[in-house]
């Protein structure tokens, strides 16, 4: 009787100072999931199709919240301020795994202030040129018109310490080109532009261009894979037009807010894996050129470790500071 009643004291002391504790009926309502970027974008259009999926087998709605700029950074400290509980996650993605090497005053710590979930996929970035500037339907042709014309080409990017902001840098190393990089709140304003012929260039994946490809208002001239795309075979590598190691796959996860109870990250794991196996989601996911990888959370820890390594190298080579 006594130890029952000990039990019971320590859950009420537990309860009185963790205000997030999870209810064994969990999720009892609507999650929330931060997407760090515009809508529009290929994070939004993942998360949208992965949220669809989540909704159905978690109960509870997952309502996607954009909050964008700061290449990201905004809303993943939003995400990182959030009370553990499992009701807010969030999107992280290679920026992130960057930011800590080009952005000065970063308010949250990727590895200290989030619980990796699982990684979602991945997919290579594609180099997209206005279909109407005569001699950009290559990268060659398009690298020949940046050398002839140093610093006068605008390539857009999507905000410091963005995958395509760090792209374009290493492109500039390969190469020895000089273009202007131009900083916009994500790559769908970007890609706006690129079609209205305002910048000549912007390096993104399918998922964000997908619509204004088959518009015909933007063109993919390269993929950054050591292989065609599936569903874009035409396109060719970087390597195939004499850009040899460029390399580069953006990828995305879901984390949540350090403190979150294990058995509710295990849970979140086990529904966002069932979505990924959806044949709805996995059809999206292949006509955005995603290639689908979940795992445990403590691969994709690994992955950040790693990516954060390798991108800080990437921008001291680059001479990028941060800022």
């Amino acid at each position: 009787m006594l130890n029952r009643l000990a039990r019971l004291i320590a859950a009420a002391l537990l309860g009185a100072t963790a205000p997030w504790a999870v209810s064994a009926a969990y999720p009892d309502k609507p999650v929330r999931l931060i997407v760090p970027w515009a809508t529009g974008g290929s994070t939004d259009a993942l998360a949208r199709a992965v949220g669809q999926g989540m909704s159905a087998t978690l109960g509870q709605q997952v309502i996607i919240e954009n909050k964008p700029g700061a290449a990201g950074n905004l809303g993943a400290a939003a995400a990182a301020k959030a009370t553990p509980d499992g009701y807010t996650l969030a999107i992280i993605e290679l920026p992130h795994a960057i930011a800590p090497s080009l952005v000065s005053n970063l308010t949250y710590n990727l590895r200290r202030d989030f619980v990796p979930i699982s990684l979602i996929g991945a997919s290579p970035l594609m180099l997209f040129t206005h279909p109407g500037v005569a001699g950009h339907a290559s990268v060659q042709g398009w690298l020949a018109d940046a050398k002839a014309k140093p610093g006068a080409l605008a390539i857009a990017h999507s905000g410091n310490g963005a995958i395509s902001h760090l792209a374009g840098e290493l492109l500039q190393v390969r190469t020895g080109a000089r273009f202007n990089t131009v900083p916009y709140r994500g790559s769908a304003p970007a890609l706006t532009d690129l079609a209205a012929g305002l910048v000549s260039a912007h390096f993104s994946t399918l998922a964000s261009a997908s619509a204004l490809v088959t518009a015909g208002r933007v063109k993919p001239i390269a993929v950054t894979s050591d292989r065609r795309l599936p569903v874009m075979p035409d396109v060719p590598t970087m390597a195939e037009q004499g850009v040899p190691h460029m390399v580069i796959a953006q990828w995305w996860g879901l984390v949540a807010p350090a403190g979150t109870p294990p058995a509710v990250v295990e849970r979140l794991r086990k529904e966002l894996h069932a979505a990924l196996g959806d044949v709805v989601v996995r059809e999206r996911l292949r006509l955005l050129a995603i290639d689908k990888q979940p795992g445990t959370g403590a691969e994709f820890a690994r992955l950040i470790d790693t990516e954060i390594r390798r991108w800080a190298k990437v921008a001291a080579d680059a001479g990028v500071k941060a800022e």
